[in-house]
């Protein structure tokens, strides 16, 4: 069945901004300068200081941002803030922002992306705009941008994972957790991924919280994800998956484990499921746990409940007909995945045994000479991030995975900074992003006042798009338009990924929602097989968001909240040159 569209759309909530012509330079409202000299001030307000230089700039300084996550979206957020005149560009590769908050949050954990709603307040912003299914480095370079921009901040983040660098790794059936995580959350470039769920065991190596996402993504059960916005390519093989035992392996004891409480007790209560702990691997942690920090005291106590004493009545009732379980394994370091007999696919991972020198976070694993031999059919490497040079113009530290910079500033390059993971390394949480990326912005603002970007008027985006245009790369994408921030560059060929349902499904719906005009979508749309779609898939509960296949944009609830029916579809074009 052709999933239903409707015919209207609330756009009151949405403030509406369209992109400026090529070769003109964008039109910013200025708040009026009163008696003394001071743009939006009444004449008995004192007028002076960083206030004072800024109100009193003839052109606004033109910003551009690179990467939509958590990063670039608190840059753009400080930068605005304590600038009244600033206009942000953020470019992202994705057509949709929001980064990893959108495409690396595990789909159960709806409250850690309740943070769009603050990003979406900064987008609707008349001095923000997002410039969607842009590649910075391939479709624009970064001196290109420098040159339109008065300054530019790199915030694109680690999109990238470590390699494990044993043999077997290129096996079927060994895959990277990043990959796995984008292929649930709907992430385009992970849709082909196609795990094979079919065998009995699963390994997990790594022991941080995106290790226990991806354990409790592959035993939960499917009745549960239906009230998730989870992908329904996803929810269609784990339905089907017939893996009942993972392993979490980690090369150090269960002092440095990485992962926090909150991940270790939802693992504990998730339903149908039993956790497997060795007592032997917690002796003698009681009295060694009486000088660490609080927080990781509690983590290890609850696991020393968990391994040492008797389940309580509620546990003992939940876990007494689990079908499913799984275990942390401790002093463990992959060495070699094992191949099928017929060398086909991964059958196995052998482990070097290891014991610890040192002691608390700082202690590290060394091999003992011992290996063991873990049967598996599903190999997911959870070792961490790690980012990728841009551009060649960009310095970049390849040992730490970080572009080289003093508070932000990228060393000797001046006006160019960085912000996020790709300034500090893929450490941290949400809260740890926020307060380096408030950084980044005040060196920023800091230079301008000192004087030390570009001075006079710069194009930003008119140059930008003057660029891609000249390349063939046409509109920016739909994603503006979902997001409210401006209809112009969503006319025409509309680029991107689409969802590509059955060519009969496509017309029916595409030629409704054409014929509606609404979305200011160019009515020759009608009847193309490609879609973005809001409805009701196959199990979804009352009020859930679902899409029916990875390649279409994955609706978050922050963002969906102002659709007013059920279910809705948009058009796509085909054979756009920048379809990826």
């Amino acid at each position: 069945m052709a999933p239903r569209c409707w015919r209207w759309w609330h756009w009151s909530a949405w403030r509406r901004t369209r992109p400026p012509l090529p070769g003109s330079t964008p039109s910013r409202s200025r708040a009026p300068v009163g008696p003394d000299g001071c743009a939006g001030r009444p004449a008995s307000a004192k007028c002076g200081g960083f206030q004072q230089w800024f109100s009193t700039q003839e052109q606004p300084p033109q910003i551009c941002v690179v990467g939509s996550g958590p990063a670039g979206f608190y840059t753009a957020q400080h930068l605005l803030k304590h600038h009244p005149q600033a206009h942000v560009d953020i470019y992202e590769k994705q057509l949709v922002p929001f980064g990893l908050v959108r495409f690396g949050v595990a789909p159960d954990h709806p409250e850690v992306k309740n943070v769009i709603n603050t990003f979406t307040q900064t987008a609707r912003s008349a001095r923000c705009a997002f410039r969607g299914n842009v590649v910075v480095g391939r479709d624009v370079a970064v001196p290109e941008l420098r040159a339109a921009y008065h300054a530019v901040v790199l915030s694109y983040g680690a999109e990238d994972h470590r390699a494990l660098e044993i043999p077997g790794e290129e096996l079927p059936g060994v895959f990277s957790a990043r990959a796995f995580v984008g292929w649930y959350n709907g992430l385009p470039e992970n849709r082909e991924l196609a795990p094979d769920l079919s065998c009995d065991t699963a390994v997990i190596l790594g022991q941080g919280n995106v290790a226990l996402d991806v354990a409790r993504i592959l035993l939960t059960p499917p009745e549960h994800l239906e009230k998730t916005d989870i992908t329904e390519a996803a929810l269609g093989v784990l339905r089907q998956s017939r893996v009942k035992t993972v392993w979490i392996v980690g090369r150090r004891g269960p002092l440095q484990v990485a992962f926090t409480i909150k991940e270790l007790r939802e693992m504990i209560q998730l339903p149908g499921t039993r956790p497997i702990l060795d007592p032997a691997d917690f002796l003698g942690l009681r009295d060694r746990i009486k000088e660490v920090p609080r927080p990781r005291k509690r983590l290890t106590e609850l696991l020393l409940r968990t391994a040492t004493e008797k389940p309580g009545t509620e546990d003992a009732a939940r876990q007494a007909p689990a079908s499913r379980a799984w275990g942390l394994r401790f002093l463990r370091s992959p060495q070699q995945v094992l191949p099928s007999p017929d060398g086909r696919r991964a059958a196995g991972i052998r482990l070097a045994v290891t014991r610890l020198e040192g002691v608390g976070e700082a202690a590290r694993a060394v091999p003992t000479g011992d290996t063991e031999d873990l049967p598996c059919g599903l190999v997911l490497s959870s070792v961490g991030y790690k980012s990728r040079p841009i551009d060649p113009s960009v310095p970049f530290d390849p040992k730490l995975g970080v572009i080289p910079n003093m508070e932000g500033r990228v060393v000797d390059v001046p006006g160019l900074y960085c912000s996020g993971w790709v300034k500090r390394g893929p450490t941290g949480v949400i809260a740890t992003t926020m307060t380096d990326s408030f950084l980044t912005g005040q060196m920023l603002l800091q230079d301008l006042k000192a004087g030390l970007l570009p001075p006079g008027p710069r194009p930003g985006y008119a140059a930008i798009e003057a660029l891609l245009s000249s390349r063939g790369l046409g509109p920016m994408g739909p994603a503006c338009l979902f997001l409210g921030l401006g209809e112009a560059g969503c006319r025409g060929s509309i680029p991107g990924q689409g969802c590509w349902e059955a060519p009969g499904e496509a017309a029916g719906s595409s030629g409704d929602a054409g014929a509606a005009g609404a979305l200011s979508l160019d009515p020759s749309l009608a009847g193309t097989e490609g879609m973005l779609c809001r409805g009701e898939g196959p199990g979804s509960a009352r009020g859930t968001l679902r899409h029916s296949c990875v390649a279409c944009l994955p609706w978050h609830g922050a963002l969906a909240a102002s659709f007013p029916g059920p279910s809705a579809c948009f058009p796509l074009a085909k054979g756009h040159p920048r379809q990826r």
